[in-house]
C-alpha cells in the first residue's frame, strides 16, 4: 500500500508538469510488451515514446525499421503515447506490470521515474560501453540517479541568446558576452515598442527552464536560489524589467510567444532554443538575426533539453539494450537528431558532424552544449521548479523583493530535499 501511494504521489506532481507540454492524439496505441514473439521467432520489444509531430514520428519509426533490417533476432515496435497520459500510464503500469520494453522520457523525468522503479539499473551495462566517456557533461547526468545510470540519451538541445543583428549595428552595440555588457545593451535597445531582452518567464516548467541559465551562471546549483549567488540572479533579471529593458509581460509569455516577439521587431534579443529556428526562418525570412551564447555572469550556461531512453525493469532488459546500442551509432543518431532538430548527445558524433559544426547558427547552440546542465536530477524536481518559477513571478511582479522571493523558495526548496 505504502509503494502505491508513493506512486500516486509522483503521478500527481509528474502529471502538473507534463501538461505544459500536452501532445495530441489518441492514447489507444498503450498495449503491452511481455514474452512476444513473431512466426519467425524474433522477440518483439515496444518503445513508448510522445512524440507528436509527423517529422518525429516518422524518425521514430525509421529507426525502428533499420534496426529491425539489421539483425533477425528483435523486433522493435513503437508506439505513440500523447505525453498527457504517458506519465500516467507509466505510472499505473508499473502497479499493474503492464508496460512497454523501451520509454522515452523527458530528462527532468528520469529521476523521478528511476526512484519509482520503473527503469532498470544499467550502470553494469555504461560503465562496459565503450561510448560512455563521449557524452556531453548535462545529458548523460541526467541519466544518473544516486551514483548509477538509468538511462542513456536520445539526442539535446539548449538555450542561448538570439539577437537582431541590424538592432544591434543601429545601436552601437556588439553582442553581449557578460551580465553587465547585457544590460547596457537591453538599455540601449529599448526603444518604442521595441524591448531590449526578452525571456519567457510563466508559473510553470517553461519558466524554471528559461531562469536556470541565469541562476547557474552565477555558481550557484540548482538548489541553492536562497544564496547570495541565487539571490543575485533574480535581482538582474527583475532590474531589466524595473529599468524598462524588459517586459512586466514575460511572465506570461512561453517560448513561441518570444520567437512572434522576435520576429515581428517587438523584442532585440530573446533566449530560446533551435527548435524555433525553422519558424523564424519561415516567419522572417528578410531578417537579419543571430545567435551567441547566454551571456555569463561568473561562469557560462545553460540549460539542458532533450529525452532519455530508459529500459524498462525485467521487460527483455538485454534485446532492448541492443536496440538502444543500434541507436547510438554515429549514422543513426545524426539521422535522427536532424530530423528532431537535436544536437547529439555525444561529443565524438556532434563534432564531427559538418551539418552542425559550420552551421553558423547550430554550432553556437552546439558549443552552448558543454554549459548545458540538467534540471535537478531529483525525483521531486517538479516541487523544486514550483518553487522556483513562483519565485520569479513573485519577484517580477513586486509582489516581494528578489531577496525575499529567493529565499522564500529556498524554504520551499530545503523542504523538499529533506
Amino acid at each position: 500500500m505504502k509503494k502505491i501511494k508513493a506512486l500516486l504521489s509522483c503521478l500527481t506532481a509528474m502529471v502538473l508538469t507534463a501538461s505544459i507540454f500536452v501532445g495530441c492524439g489518441s492514447s489507444t496505441s498503450t498495449s503491452t510488451s511481455q514474452t512476444k514473439a513473431d512466426s519467425g521467432g524474433k522477440t518483439t520489444i515496444t518503445v513508448w515514446h510522445y512524440f507528436d509531430g509527423q517529422q518525429q514520428q516518422k524518425a521514430m519509426e525509421n529507426l525502428a525499421d533499420k534496426f529491425n533490417k539489421s539483425q533477425d533476432k528483435i523486433e522493435v515496435q513503437v508506439e505513440f503515447v500523447p505525453r498527457a497520459e504517458l506519465t500516467k500510464q507509466f505510472t499505473i503500469g508499473l502497479v499493474a506490470d503492464k508496460l512497454p520494453d523501451v520509454g522515452l522520457v523527458d530528462n527532468p523525468d528520469m529521476a523521478s521515474f528511476s526512484a519509482m522503479g520503473l527503469f532498470a539499473d544499467i550502470t553494469d551495462k555504461m560503465n562496459s560501453y565503450e561510448g560512455k566517456d563521449q557524452f556531453y557533461p548535462g545529458p548523460i547526468s541526467s541519466c544518473k540517479l544516486d551514483g548509477k545510470y538509468y538511462g542513456i540519451p536520445l539526442g539535446s538541445n539548449d538555450l542561448a541568446l538570439f539577437y537582431n543583428k541590424d538592432m544591434l549595428s543601429a545601436a552601437g552595440v556588439q553582442p553581449p558576452t557578460t551580465f553587465a555588457e547585457l544590460k547596457d545593451a537591453a538599455k540601449k535597445l529599448t526603444k518604442g515598442d521595441t524591448y531590449g531582452l526578452a525571456i519567457a518567464a510563466p508559473k510553470n516548467e517553461e519558466g524554471t527552464f528559461q531562469y536556470l541559465p541565469w541562476l547557474l551562471s552565477t555558481g550557484a546549483k540548482f538548489n541553492e536560489i536562497g544564496g547570495q549567488a541565487g539571490i543575485s540572479s533574480l535581482q538582474y533579471l527583475t532590474d531589466l524589467i524595473k529599468d524598462g529593458s524588459m517586459s512586466k509581460e514575460v511572465i506570461n509569455w512561453t517560448q513561441n510567444d518570444l520567437e512572434k516577439q522576435f520576429v515581428t521587431n517587438k523584442a532585440a534579443m530573446i533566449t530560446d532554443g533551435p527548435w524555433i529556428i525553422d519558424t523564424v526562418k519561415k516567419d522572417a525570412p528578410n531578417l537579419n538575426w543571430g545567435v551567441v551564447k547566454i551571456p555569463k555572469d561568473k561562469v557560462f550556461a545553460s540549460d539542458l533539453g532533450g529525452e532519455n531512453w530508459g529500459i524498462i525493469k525485467g521487460h527483455h532488459e538485454a534485446e532492448a539494450w541492443d536496440f538502444i546500442k543500434f541507436t547510438q551509432q554515429k549514422d543513426n543518431m545524426n539521422a535522427y537528431c536532424a530530423d528532431f532538430g537535436y544536437i547529439p548527445s555525444r561529443k565524438d558524433i556532434a563534432e564531427s558532424n559538418d551539418k552542425i559544426t559550420k552551421d553558423p547558427i547550430m554550432s553556437v547552440f552546439l558549443d552552448e552544449l558543454q554549459y548545458a546542465m540538467p534540471r535537478g536530477p531529483h525525483p521531486k524536481w517538479p516541487e523544486i521548479s514550483d518553487a522556483m518559477s513562483t519565485a520569479m513571478q513573485e519577484s517580477f511582479t513586486n509582489a516581494k523583493t528578489p531577496e525575499q522571493a529567493a529565499k522564500d523558495a529556498q524554504v520551499k526548496i530545503d523542504a523538499v530535499l529533506k
